[in-house]
């Protein structure tokens, strides 16, 4: 009898601020057989958010003293803030068999393709969300309601940096209705979990 097993994926999802990406996740992260990691963060906790579920919120001395350790996979100063992603959980998870999500800025992504580490290389599928366009975005922005006009405009000035890096990525969704960005992602996990290079046969 042959038996399939096959070591961990690291999903890496990223897309411009207002894309849709944070409930896009949130809506694949019911699923039982994916892991969410949870970022650190340096900015302060929003209503709404739990410390360990949103974000882990780090005193900046305390996320400085975990670089240096070379305790986090990646980290970005992003808008005054630092974010990143701690690395030993992701990879205990990978080599348990357990398929990741990671919900990440562009810089992080990047930090995270040029990793060195074998495991982080090999497990690695990386999704950006392409906006409708600029314009939208600026509208997806300004009906949340939570940042000013020179924040918006700050973030459309980033969104349109990001956009240029989506060649980088393995896979580039681009966006239309949750519902239908929701099964394009659905279909690449599936795609991923089916590659032969990630499977290894046993003879049981």
């Amino acid at each position: 009898m042959n038996n399939f097993t096959r070591s961990g994926i690291l999903f890496v999802v990223s897309a411009p601020s207002g894309t849709g990406k944070t409930t896009l996740c949130s809506n694949v992260r019911q699923t039982p057989d994916l892991v969410y990691s949870v970022s650190c963060t340096t900015r302060p906790i929003r209503k709404g958010e739990k410390d360990g579920t949103d974000y882990y919120f780090l005193p900046r001395g305390e996320f400085e003293k975990r670089i240096k350790a070379g305790d986090m996979l990646e980290h970005a100063d992003v808008y005054g803030h630092y974010y990143g992603t701690p690395k030993g959980p992701i990879l205990e998870h990978l080599a348990a068999g357990r398929d990741v999500l990671l919900d990440i800025d562009v810089q992080g992504a990047r930090q995270i393709r040029d990793s060195q580490d074998p495991s982080i290389r090999a497990a690695l599928a990386d999704i950006f969300i392409m906006p409708p366009d600029l314009g939208e975005l600026r509208r997806r922005l300004e009906g949340r309601g939570t940042e000013t006009a020179a924040q918006i405009d700050k973030r459309i000035d980033a969104a349109n940096a990001e956009m240029a890096d989506w060649k980088s990525y393995r896979y580039t969704i681009l966006s239309s209705s949750m519902e239908e960005d929701l099964i394009k992602f659905r279909a690449i996990i599936r795609a991923e979990r089916y590659l032969s290079r990630r499977l290894n046969l046993s003879h049981g």
